[in-house]
């Protein structure tokens, strides 16, 4: 008889340790699943700033060309583009391009100009930046460089 009584005892805590166990379980849960939220969160923005980022770069890279085009050189006061390929479709960049300073040397006409693109995920009338977002996923990044031909 000892030996049932004995089973007996043990079967309850083995249910008050499984009842245990899940409530530890179910305390620890919300938190692992916030916490892998927000390292996703986090890394998700890095890459859009990433991607931003380039988006911009291009918008450079572009202005470079229309500079440095020969014959058919111009410098528009802003352009935007919203045709970039791949990972970057989402962007558009807005590219501007000053006439800094033009000079002399030697007989010869030199220019340089300033160049400063912005590129965001949510323009405003198809340009960047956007001044009035007040969206969390809202990114832009701007570079800029000077020119001379």
């Amino acid at each position: 008889m000892k030996r049932v009584v004995s089973a007996r005892r043990q079967r309850g805590f083995s249910a008050l340790m499984i009842i245990a166990v899940l409530l530890m379980v179910g305390a620890v849960v919300p938190f692992a699943v916030g916490l892998v939220t927000s390292v996703h969160d986090g890394h998700a923005r890095a890459l859009s700033f990433a991607r931003a980022t380039q988006a911009a770069q291009a918008g450079l890279d572009w202005g470079r060309w229309r500079i440095g085009n020969g014959a058919a050189a111009t410098c528009s006061a802003l352009q935007s583009i919203n045709t970039l390929p791949g990972t970057l479709r989402p962007y558009t960049v807005s590219v501007r391009c000053t006439l800094a300073v033009s000079v002399s040397e030697a007989g010869v006409s030199v220019s340089a100009y300033r160049l400063v693109a912005t590129a965001c995920n949510q323009p405003l009338a198809g340009a960047c930046p956007n001044a009035a977002s007040t969206a969390a996923d809202y990114v832009e990044r701007s570079v800029g460089t000077l020119v001379q031909r």
